[in-house]
């Protein structure tokens, strides 16, 4: 509705727009709905055909002013026509990276599953927020089922344990519960009085641990890294020798980060003899598995993260190697005295009331740092409902794949391999230096649509790309 009153530099308002008649609704259904069957239309030929074809481009490379200019992004007082704007949803599709592409080895994340993608259709277009059994009733039952199938792939016959906005957040929510359950009293006074506390996870861990502590007030360095192996395994006798550090210099060790698929290496850490240490020494244990849990789902595999039973928490996300889709991440808890709850409640009266008519225990919210919380738990619950055999079809997926390969030789040709490879858009693929090693080609190589065909396309496009250097 046009603002009819005047305005503050002193011109005229404009003309007022006709009044909309308030017996009807405010929105067209028709042509609404017309235009999401067209845009319907446009991600199935686009995204999901086109998409996921090995003759298709893995993305349509454009330089940022000039994508900029192709989008139109200018946001303007007037509206524009629905054959415009199907052709904006076009153009989205046509200039964003297919993810889905057999030949797509950038991220860990890739693929797709219909199954789940169905699951995140429906959970949009329902639009509900997952905080009280009121207002999201299936989505709390469906959530708590599959925290507990999660579980059961853990080794616990109970626990507790939240869907979360990616791993990184599991991680930190881990750091908080570790630090809550050891001083309670830093949710009423804050960090006042505490004493200097210590952190410790390997050389190779994810970044957001550091990230975690900073936000959380403990501080990057407190975070002690511990050498690895050369597979990027964390050495236990290491660890132990830093815990006896830290605490002859008076820091308190209250966590453990152990990492079940690294970024980098893909190494898992030896989580048996880490949950030793942490009982000798009473440290929370956490394994961040945002990469690696979904082994567990695997016969052959889980053994990789023998121990993980005697974590106290586990960040795992099956948008990752279980291909679930962006974004589906839980942390996983050991404990059964509503700590996540008692560490992260605030009792908002006018959402979680007690005198309400069916169990209050079912308004999951107040476990959350989060107000608004989307559905992410739907996507795994359709998808692990359709496959037949969960674990014979992971063991088809998993490709364990570290590059330890190229070295000297791709130091310097690596990056511009890659800008060759992104503007024919014939594939994508990272690169990195680590320590003392030079760049080399990180292949994350797990999505079900890759063939044998595309590894060996792989191989053969790194030394087109790199002829005439």
């Amino acid at each position: 509705m046009a603002n009819n009153f005047p305005s503050s530099s002193g011109t005229q308002p404009k003309e007022p727009a006709l009044l909309h008649d308030l017996n009807e609704p405010l929105i067209e259904h028709a042509e609404g709905q017309l235009f999401l069957t067209e845009t319907f239309k446009i991600i199935l030929e686009e995204v999901l055909c086109k998409g996921t074809d090995v003759k298709e481009k893995v993305c349509e490379w454009k330089e940022p002013e000039e994508l900029a200019v192709l989008l139109d992004l200018e946001l303007r007082d007037t509206g524009e026509p629905q054959g415009k704007l199907l052709k904006r949803v076009k153009d989205v599709a046509k200039y964003s990276i297919k993810t889905s592409h057999p030949r797509f080895f950038n991220q860990l994340f890739a693929g797709v599953d219909y199954h789940s993608m169905a699951g995140r259709f429906l959970t949009e277009a329902l639009n509900t927020n997952l905080y009280t059994y009121e207002i999201a009733p299936v989505f709390v039952l469906v959530e708590a089922e599959v925290l507990r199938g999660m579980h059961r792939l853990v080794g616990w016959t109970e626990g507790d344990g939240i869907f979360c906005p990616g791993g990184s957040i599991s991680n930190m929510y881990a750091m908080n519960l570790a630090r809550y359950q050891l001083f309670p009293e830093i949710k009423s006074r804050g960090l006042w009085g505490l004493p200097r506390l210590t952190i410790f996870t390997s050389a190779e861990s994810h970044y957001s641990v550091k990230k975690g502590a900073a936000l959380l007030g403990i501080g990057t360095d407190h975070v002690i890294l511990v050498k690895v192996d050369d597979g990027g395994r964390m050495i236990p006798e290491d660890l132990e020798e830093k815990i006896k550090l830290a605490k002859s210099e008076g820091s308190v060790p209250f966590l453990v980060s152990c990492t079940s698929g690294t970024t980098v290496k893909g190494a898992f850490d030896p989580l048996d003899h880490i949950a030793n240490l942490c009982e000798k020494y009473m440290l929370w244990m956490h394994v961040d598995a945002a990469w690696g849990g979904s082994v567990l789902f695997s016969s052959k595999h889980r053994h990789l993260m023998k121990g993980v039973d005697r974590a106290n928490s586990v960040a795992w996300n099956p948008h990752k190697m279980l291909v679930a889709g962006l974004q589906c991440s839980a942390l996983l808890l050991r404990d059964t005295t509503n700590l996540l709850k008692r560490c992260h409640s605030a009792s908002a009266t006018y959402l979680f009331q007690q005198d309400k008519f069916y169990d209050v225990n079912l308004d999951t919210g107040d476990k959350s740092v989060q107000c608004s919380r989307k559905v992410d738990c739907l996507k795994l619950w359709l998808m692990w409902k359709a496959v037949e055999n969960i674990s014979s079809t992971l063991e088809r997926y998993i490709i364990f794949f570290i590059s330890k390969y190229y070295q000297e030789q791709l130091s310097k040709v690596a990056p511009l391999i890659k800008e060759r490879m992104m503007k024919e858009g014939t594939m994508m693929v990272g690169y990195q230096p680590q320590e003392n090693r030079v760049n080399f080609f990180r292949v994350v190589a797990f999505s079900p649509l890759i063939s044998q065909k595309d590894m060996d396309f792989f191989l053969n496009e790194i030394e087109r790309l790199g002829k005439n250097m």
